[in-house]
């Protein structure tokens, strides 16, 4: 059975389109979607094409029938990247989803030695660089600990990333103000490795005594057309449901 129609939508189309409303926080944890009815009209599809649509976003965890309610959006659905999340706020100026809010906000300028962020930022092991830190919770739970970190050039162009304060507006666009470059997003890589105690400590997970937690990772590097501008990491909770399409 394709996914859709030869002409028209079909039940994928429908629910990439709620997927996309979610991710985005347009639709919020606890909203309704619309009936069953105002679906087939907004599509132009059968009661039937409806039905698998919301299937799938019901086996994503994303949705759940609620009876006379309805469909209701899940709460606390998904956790998004950080890299998902300039594109949210490209799309709709949301810089958090509802219910979204960020604490344990750190900056700080350390020498860098990890391997992988040397060679994603062309930095010599004990180069210094601009790192921030933040804790991303969702009513008031931990869901990922977000951590960037910038080269001496891009601090020079974008001097508030080395200010302990919260960023009014997102890097990328800064930059590319200031010195006319395009700022592009690399390719996404995830992985898994075992917590730090500091990451454990951020997402209030306590483990049981000499037992190692694994927690999955994200990692993107941004880039202008001649260098390496910033590495972001995402550290997510255990358990957490992260969206991996771009």
């Amino acid at each position: 059975m394709p996914y859709k129609a030869p002409e028209g939508k079909g039940y994928a189309d429908v629910a990439t389109h709620f997927r996309t409303l979610i991710k985005s926080g347009e639709l919020a944890p606890g909203d309704t979607l619309p009936s069953v009815a105002d679906i087939r009209a907004q599509f132009g599809v059968a009661a039937k094409t409806v039905s698998r649509a919301l299937a799938v976003l019901k086996s994503e965890g994303l949705v759940s029938s609620r009876g006379a309610l309805g469909t209701v959006v899940e709460k606390n659905p998904i956790v998004i990247t950080g890299a998902d999340r300039l594109k949210r706020m490209e799309k709709n100026g949301m810089r958090y989803a509802p219910g979204e809010t960020s604490s344990g906000h750190r900056v700080m300028t350390r020498s860098v030695h990890d391997p992988e962020i040397c060679t994603a930022l062309t930095l010599e092991p004990g180069d210094e660089a601009v790192i921030r830190i933040r804790v991303f919770r969702q009513d008031d739970k931990p869901t990922s600990v977000g951590v960037s970190v910038y080269p001496p050039h891009t601090v020079a162009a974008v001097p508030e990333l080395g200010e302990d304060v919260r960023m009014v507006k997102q890097f990328d666009k800064l930059y590319s103000e200031r010195t006319g470059r395009e700022v592009v997003k690399g390719q996404r890589a995830a992985h898994a490795r075992q917590a730090s105690q500091d990451e454990l400590n951020a997402l209030r997970s306590t483990p049981p005594a000499h037992s190692a937690i694994a927690v999955m990772v994200t990692t993107v590097t941004f880039h202008d057309d001649e260098q390496a501008l910033g590495y972001w990491e995402d550290v997510y909770a255990p358990g957490a449901r992260v969206p991996m399409g771009e």
